[in-house]
C-alpha cells in the first residue's frame, strides 16, 4: 500500500512538471523570424499557422510568460511547414472567463518561406 502511494505520487508530480513548462523552440523554430510588413514577391505564402501554450497548470508564469510560449509553438509549427517568415502575427484578446481561469494562449500568423 505504502509503495502504490508513493509511486501514485511520483507520477502526478511528473505529469504537473510535464504541464508546467513552456514550449521551448526546436532548431528549426530558432531560425523563424516574425515581420512587421508582409513579405515581397520572392517568398511563397505557405499558409496560416496557430500556436498555443497550455496555461492550465502553468497560469502562475504569468501572460507574457503564456505568450512566449505560444509564440514558441507557432515559430516550431511554422518551420515544419518549411516557413523561415511569420507575418501577422496576431494573439486573441483576453475575455473576463481569463482573468478567473488559465485558458490557453495562442498566437497565429501567415507563414512563408523567403529566400
Amino acid at each position: 500500500m505504502r509503495i502504490n502511494l508513493l509511486l501514485g505520487l511520483a507520477v502526478g508530480a511528473l505529469l504537473l512538471t510535464g504541464c508546467s513548462s513552456s514550449t521551448q523552440l526546436s532548431a528549426g523554430g530558432e531560425r523563424v523570424t516574425f515581420a512587421d510588413q508582409q513579405p515581397g514577391s520572392e517568398c511563397q505564402l505557405l499558409g496560416n499557422v496557430t500556436g498555443s501554450q497550455s496555461n492550465w497548470l502553468s497560469g502562475a508564469g504569468g501572460e507574457s510568460s503564456a505568450l512566449r510560449g505560444a509564440a514558441n509553438d507557432l515559430r516550431n509549427r511554422a518551420a515544419a511547414m518549411g516557413g523561415n517568415v511569420i507575418y501577422g502575427a496576431t494573439s486573441p484578446t483576453h475575455n473576463l472567463l481569463s482573468a478567473f481561469a488559465p485558458l490557453d494562449s495562442e498566437m497565429s500568423g501567415q507563414v512563408y518561406k523567403c529566400p
